[in-house]
């Protein structure tokens, strides 16, 4: 998957949140939570639509592609250009202290997917 813009994210989120979804709606709930104008919106999904991340079908908008698809996908690019998982989480990490939930959160996912062999 292409990976998404800032606007593309913000639209996605909104498409996940409450999909399917009228396309005039869409627009309305861009202006209440997005401040933008029609043609913003329109554009954002025109691009969203030729990704292949969401349809516009009969004036109903559907997103294509799960949350976690795109989130495994942006981060697979960032840990890429990173050179590996070690380095992106040195640097996701720097300056910035765990609460005991997310350590035992981590800790949890890491024992969920390591390896054994």
């Amino acid at each position: 998957m292409e990976k998404l813009s800032d606007g593309e994210w913000k639209l996605m989120e909104l498409l996940w949140a409450h999909a399917p979804i009228n396309s005039t709606h869409l627009v309305s709930l861009c202006k209440e939570k997005l401040h933008w104008s029609k043609s913003t919106t329109y554009t954002v999904l025109r691009r969203l639509c030729r990704k292949g991340a969401a349809a516009n079908e009969n004036a109903t908008v559907t997103p294509l592609v799960a949350r976690e698809a795109v989130l495994k996908a942006q981060g697979e690019e960032l840990s890429r250009q990173a050179g590996g998982l070690s380095p992106f989480l040195t640097a996701f990490f720097s300056g910035r202290k765990l609460t005991q939930k997310e350590a035992e959160e981590l800790k949890r996912l890491i024992d969920q997917h390591t390896w054994e062999g």
